[in-house]
């Protein structure tokens, strides 16, 4: 009988740990992990509603050293096995139209507890409020231990242990510790899908205010990305899913020390000479209405002293008294609000982590290591990391899979 060690019960280790088992019943499988139960970050995903997949899933949806990385394991697991997969748990799948999936109950808690029924049915064995911090390998077996207790003789054993976003779910990087050990090295780690911390000098005063933007990205004074999508303004910059997405071309450059910045576009449907003439018609029509008045029936309250201030004229300046080159300043500061980006708001509020076990020295179709035979990889402790919206699960469910069907199989 072979025995087998998994090290991590996110999504990555429990599907890796059901596919072997299914394939192979005779194996004997431990899954370890850090917490008291599986699938902490799945509960915490979408916000309790476990955004669980994508359907839409391509290598366009990844970042990483070598994102191509992912097309076997997407094309190997697509959707479709992911769907069929749920099923063979009993759980129903609700497709949005944007292409992104929920559990039909609309609870994450449904996904834990199929996950975990599955695991007692097959007889796998959870240990809990266990953390590996060590791994050897000697005359073909491996030994795991932890701060208190040695686990023997293993034939093969998979790191899925994620990475360092949400350490208040106990996330660490210990994965990238255990595979260093087997000769492994590793991309610099940051926080990905996260809020910009800016340098605003008007940031604490529109704390609040969200509005539907196109951000674009200005990596070295060069344009690198342009989103679509709501922003919401914080006390330390800028949040909201635009900015969760562009973090993720954002964070990796300024950990180089080059210069980010971003330019909000608040009317992102009209071009500029479109919201020039919308100012321009308001100014003429109402010449002795106050400036802040006619703004404030375009853009919010808490923005609009922020404007006067910007463009430097009297907060009282009535419609008739803006020349030419005020309207112009209103009109940049409207679609061009340019801010430098200084700090993310580090791992704890990160949806998803970068960086990791550097990918060309994994099988990109058993995710076995390539510096150690009978070790595999999965998940979020590859270089890999995926775009809002489902795409870090699928890859997590995909490698996992990969990586099951390989444990399952024979030395």
């Amino acid at each position: 009988m072979s025995k087998i060690a998994i090290i991590g019960a996110g999504a990555a280790g429990l599907i890796a740990a059901i596919t072997a088992k299914k394939d192979n019943d005779s194996l004997e499988i431990d899954l370890f992990d850090i917490n008291n139960a599986i699938g902490k970050k799945i509960l915490a995903s979408g916000n309790g509603r476990c955004n669980i997949s994508n359907i839409n899933a391509t290598i366009n949806n990844y970042i990483g050293e070598n994102p191509t990385f992912v097309s076997y394991a997407l094309k190997q697991f697509d959707f479709n096995s992911f769907k069929k997969f749920s099923k063979s748990l009993g759980l129903l799948l609700d497709i949005k139209e944007d292409g992104k999936v929920y559990p039909l109950s609309n609870e994450a808690k449904s996904v834990t507890t199929l996950l975990q029924s599955k695991l007692e049915n097959l007889g796998l064995n959870f240990i809990g409020d266990t953390k590996i911090v060590n791994i050897k390998k000697e005359e073909g077996k491996f030994s795991l231990f932890s701060e208190e207790n040695e686990f023997k003789a293993y034939d093969k054993v998979l790191i899925s242990s994620g990475l360092a976003a949400a350490p208040q779910l106990n996330s660490t990087e210990i994965g990238l510790d255990l595979a260093s050990s087997f000769g492994h090295s590793f991309n610099m780690t940051y926080p990905s899908l996260v809020g910009l911390q800016t340098d605003f000098e008007h940031k604490t005063r529109l704390q609040g205010v969200k509005k539907e933007s196109l951000v674009t990205l200005y990596i070295d004074g060069q344009k690198e990305k342009e989103i679509e999508g709501d922003v919401l303004f914080t006390k330390y910059g800028v949040s909201g899913f635009a900015i969760l997405d562009i973090s993720q071309y954002a964070v990796y450059p300024m950990a180089l020390y080059q210069d980010v910045q971003i330019a909000i576009n608040l009317f992102p449907k009209q071009n500029r000479n479109e919201v020039l003439g919308m100012i321009e018609s308001l100014v003429k029509s109402l010449p002795n209405e106050k400036l802040e008045n006619i703004l404030s029936g375009i853009v919010s309250n808490k923005l609009v002293p922020v404007i006067i201030d910007m463009i430097k004229v009297d907060k009282d300046i009535k419609a008739k008294d803006i020349n030419a080159k005020h309207i112009r300043a209103i009109v940049n500061t409207l679609i061009n609000l340019r801010m430098k980006v200084i700090d993310t708001q580090g791992f704890k509020h990160a949806e998803a982590s970068g960086g990791g076990v550097r990918t060309d020295e994994v099988d990109e179709k058993t995710f076995e290591s390539k510096k150690c035979e009978g070790l595999y990889l999965a998940g979020e402790v590859l270089d890999i990391v995926g775009n809002r919206g489902g795409y870090n699960l699928q890859f997590a469910w995909a490698s996992g899979y990969l990586a099951g069907k390989s444990l399952a199989k024979g030395k």
